[in-house]
């Protein structure tokens, strides 16, 4: 049986069918999503390699808290040099691939 919807979720269906909404509501999801994927699969490859976060943290020179709170929070936002040493610190390198749905960068116009 579906939840009765909040007050909020009458909001947010509202808001959703604005199409500037909706967009920047796609947009940071997707960032969002992208990030959660990303700490995830380092997380995952932490412990296949057998490394405990405390000897991450060291192997990367950070406090152990941090590396702990981007491993276990739902709000996750490393920053590109933390992940970056993480990868290295697990024998992983981070490429750039197209997505399914790249857009190509529009020329500038001078």
């Amino acid at each position: 049986m579906a939840r009765k919807k909040t007050a909020f979720d009458k909001y947010f269906d509202r808001r959703m069918k604005e199409p500037d909404f909706a967009s920047a509501y796609e947009e940071t999801r997707a960032i969002i999503d992208s990030t959660d994927a990303l700490v995830r699969a380092l997380d995952e490859a932490r412990i296949l390699v057998g490394v405990s976060k405390a000897d991450l943290a060291r192997q990367i020179r950070a406090r152990p808290e941090i590396v702990r709170r981007l491993f276990t929070s739902s709000e996750a936002n490393p920053t590109l040099a933390t992940v970056l040493k993480l990868a290295d610190a697990l024998g992983l390198r981070l490429e750039l691939v197209p997505n399914r749905q790249a857009r190509r960068p529009q020329p500038a116009h001078s």
